[in-house]
């Protein structure tokens, strides 16, 4: 089965390919993590990049949540896709982590996508994105009846 890419950006993708962390050069526009890779060593190129991907190759591989973290906290706008063994279950923590593409090796139904990260509207906790837990939420609404 050919491999799909989701998307949640609306800006024009990079779609050259990737060069693997060892063979980046300064200057270049995409760049590919495998999960022994050190994201940190991309911070003094991140204003040159316009896409990295983060390799999942296997599904019990995580590391790929953290290295997204470290980027978008780096200050990286550009996208990062998560690319490789990849299931629909996990698109919202990849999003919270701070992906905003995602190329699985087995495609799955947009639609189904779109209904899964509808289907909570509250988190629980901080991460890369801008989502506000809702203990804050609660904490405001408190504050604001108070007023």
């Amino acid at each position: 089965m050919a491999e799909t890419l989701f998307r949640l950006r609306s800006d024009a993708g990079h779609d050259g390919p990737a060069v693997a962390l060892a063979d980046y050069q300064p200057g270049g526009a995409a760049v590919r993590l495998e999960p022994a890779d050190d994201a940190r060593a991309l911070i003094p190129h991140l204003p040159a990049l316009a896409r990295i991907d983060i390799a999942f190759p296997k599904f019990r591989e995580g590391r790929g949540y953290s290295a997204a973290r470290i980027l978008r906290e780096a200050g990286f706008a550009g996208e990062i896709r998560a690319v490789g063994v990849l299931y629909v279950d996990q698109l919202a923590f990849l999003v919270r982590a701070g992906f905003d593409a995602v190329l699985p090796e087995t495609p799955f139904d947009a639609a189904v996508a779109k209904a899964t990260l509808a289907r909570f509207p509250h988190v629980y906790m901080k991460a890369a994105d801008a989502a506000r837990p809702v203990w804050l939420l609660r904490e405001e609404a408190a504050l604001a009846g108070r007023t």
